[in-house]
């Protein structure tokens, strides 16, 4: 077999890899920004235990997060039960489930960048918008979400990337069901504990390390995309 041929297992665990990661980091990346301004930007009563509860994904072993997720979306859990009850949404053993591990190990990745991003901005700049006649709301869209850009793209980069790794938590809620749950970092494992498995997994390996090239350099081209857009706002404003 040739090296760059996947079977069709193998595509299978490519494309639900790069599903998870997209939509575990496009549903995070909304609520990653607002947290990230509230902790950049704000005080308030919990503030330090919310940062705790936040970063305990990257502290406590894959398995336990895996064990947590799988107790609360389980059938008999307070979550699941409601969201297999009332909409016929079920987490576990399914791809779904997959998404819910990423997007809790990565999360942390993703607020940590986007905060730093927005605590360097100059507070003044925001002030100067609200003088003007914006909204607190309408502010952060035009200023300070723009100033923050980089942070942001950075989170979704890394949230993007730490799910496509993702393995413990997944292999506890979601299982390795081939066809199914069967990521690419659950294909691979599956594959070295199989007889002649290890040229396979190399070719997923590859594979990997492609798709986080790709991303990284995604990443710089809208970076550099949005610093021309500024630039030529910027020349056109008289």
């Amino acid at each position: 077999m040739d090296f760059w041929q996947l079977s069709s297992e193998e595509w299978s665990a490519v494309w639900l890899s790069l599903r998870v990661a997209c939509v575990a980091t496009l549903a995070t990346l909304p609520v990653a920004v607002a947290l990230g301004y509230g902790l950049a930007r704000r005080q308030f009563w919990g503030k330090s235990l919310l940062e705790t509860v936040l970063n305990l994904p990257l502290v406590l072993p894959p398995v336990v997060v895996g064990y947590l997720l799988l107790v609360e979306f389980g059938r008999n859990g307070w979550l699941g039960s409601r969201l297999v009850d009332w909409f016929g949404i079920r987490f576990v053993f399914d791809w779904k489930g997959a998404v819910a591990a990423s997007a809790v190990m990565a999360f942390p990745l993703v607020v940590r960048s986007i905060r730093v991003a927005m605590a360097t901005i100059d507070p003044r700049l925001e002030e100067a918008a609200r003088t003007l006649g914006c909204g607190r709301f309408e502010t952060f869209l035009r200023i300070t979400v723009p100033l923050a850009r980089r942070g942001i793209i950075a989170g979704a980069v890394l949230g993007f990337a730490r799910s496509i790794g993702e393995f413990g938590a997944t292999i506890m809620i979601a299982g390795s069901i081939p066809g199914q749950t069967q990521t690419i970092p659950l294909k691979i494992y599956s594959l070295l504990n199989s007889p002649g498995g290890a040229a396979r997994a190399s070719r997923l390996v590859v594979v990997s390390v492609l798709i986080a090239v790709v991303a990284l350099a995604a990443s710089e081209w809208f970076e550099r995309r949005g610093r021309f857009g500024v630039a030529i706002a910027g020349r056109a404003t008289p």
